[in-house]
């Protein structure tokens, strides 16, 4: 049992619904074996747990742990590279290096790399794309096991297009993805999400045998791509005349329903949207990706008035970096110059998309989110260098919304010196 002593901001009621920042200069939080069984005064928290350990971290700010809605493990090494679009990017920079994860020892470096870098960027829980190769899947779930991340990503599946080392066959991907769900689903804080690469790689008999694994394993998650760039988009219908649309390629495959999320979706039609909000369907909106790759203005305005559930994804390799602080404030970016007609984002948006709208589209909002009690105790401590103009920032801010408007506007995994899950720290 410890006291977390501390200036906490989080958002648990949703601010695109007339919610607010809750913030609290000193509040105590108490947490026994990861759950926070108290959210109260420190007088009243010392009171009653006298022998508690202290943690006194006012001296900077704690938020909850933050939650990537999509994010690839295999493209750790390809992040950064710039002037491309979509399909020439995957072409030139990320299945290259996807393939290398044919090889074991390369795979599992890379995981590590890759969880190291959802840590130090405070992130705690994740819908992660994963590997066309089952054993670096394995891999990963076995390190996310040791580390204690809240990881939910499965076996990627394409059977065309792609470099022959990237495809599979139906057979191969069902029984493959069975036994990843046999061996994962379930354990710890570990879930499996049935991973189709795209529409444009993976042909109808392929994704119709993921809709049978989702309806044959109930509690399994679906995740993939949609709307991202205008050509596949215009691919995606030449190979699928019969679909009414690019969502359509998916529902009828049986892969589209509340635990579906999917990535980008920044050129959807209206019908589209309504089908995503008829069933619970999420969309991860990659801001820097969509930038990075020229994909376009993501329509965050017609998501929220459609009742589509929207949060944050790093979007890692074409995305610039793990950080959801930058993701957060690139949306509000994005958000101010989009000509169609953005919708302005406070703070208390950011951190929203970054934290509970995260948790409610992986079904963790009863878990984590926020830090209120009754949560698992998933945080990160923003504890910049003093004197640096971030700390000067946070210290001579007029209001909690300015500075928390400055710690998405400046803030770097670098000045996240803590971070925990369910208790336990896994960065500091």
């Amino acid at each position: 049992m410890f006291i977390c002593r501390a200036r906490v901001f989080d958002t648990p009621s949703d601010p695109f619904a007339g919610g607010t920042l809750r913030s609290d200069s000193d509040i105590a939080l108490v947490v026994d074996e990861g759950l926070i069984i108290a959210r109260t005064d420190y007088a009243s928290a010392v009171a009653a747990h006298p022998d508690a350990e202290v943690l006194d971290l006012r001296a900077g700010v704690l938020i909850p742990g933050l939650i990537d809605t999509h994010v690839h493990y295999p493209q750790v090494r390809a992040i950064g590279y710039l002037g491309m679009p979509l399909l020439d990017w995957l072409d030139h920079c990320a299945l290259p290096e996807e393939a290398e994860l044919g090889d074991d020892a390369y795979a599992s470096a890379v995981a590590g790399e890759f969880l190291t870098g959802l840590t130090s960027a405070g992130t705690t829980s994740a819908m992660v794309f994963g590997s066309h190769f089952a054993s670096a899947v394995d891999t990963l779930f076995s390190q996310a096991a040791e580390v204690g991340l809240r990881i939910t990503s499965g076996l990627v599946t394409s059977d065309r297009i792609l470099p022959e080392e990237l495809l599979t066959s139906v057979e191969r991907s069902v029984a493959e993805s069975q036994d990843l769900i046999d061996r994962w689903h379930g354990t710890g804080h570990l879930r499996y999400a049935i991973t189709p690469r795209f529409s444009f790689s993976a042909g109808q008999e392929l994704l119709a045998a993921g809709g049978r694994l989702a309806a044959d394993n109930p509690g399994v998650w679906v995740t993939s791509h949609l709307n991202e760039n205008r050509d596949e988009v215009a691919g995606v219908a030449e190979m699928f005349p019969e679909a009414l649309d690019y969502l359509d390629t998916y529902d009828r495959a049986g892969l589209l329903g509340r635990r579906t999320i999917l990535a980008h979706n920044v050129h959807p039609s209206e019908r589209e949207l309504a089908r995503m909000a008829e069933v619970g369907a999420a969309s991860a909106h990659c801001p820097t990706s969509n930038s990075n790759l020229a994909s376009g203005f993501f329509p965050l305005r017609r998501h929220i008035e459609a009742g589509v559930r929207v949060a944050l994804g790093s979007d890692v390799g074409a995305g610039t970096g793990f950080s959801l602080l930058k993701e957060g404030v690139q949306a509000y970016f994005m958000q101010q110059l989009d000509p169609s007609g953005g919708l302005p984002l406070s703070s208390a948006h950011l951190l929203h998309l970054g934290t509970t709208a995260g948790a409610e589209a992986l079904d963790l909002s009863d878990q984590v989110g926020d830090l209120s009690e009754g949560k698992r105790f998933d945080a990160a401590y923003i504890s910049p260098t003093a004197g640096e103009p971030l700390d000067v920032g946070i210290r001579n801010a007029s209001s909690d919304e300015d500075a928390l408007a400055k710690i998405f506007a400046m803030g770097t995994p670098a000045d996240i010196s803590q971070v925990w899950v369910d208790g336990d720290l896994v960065k500091g």
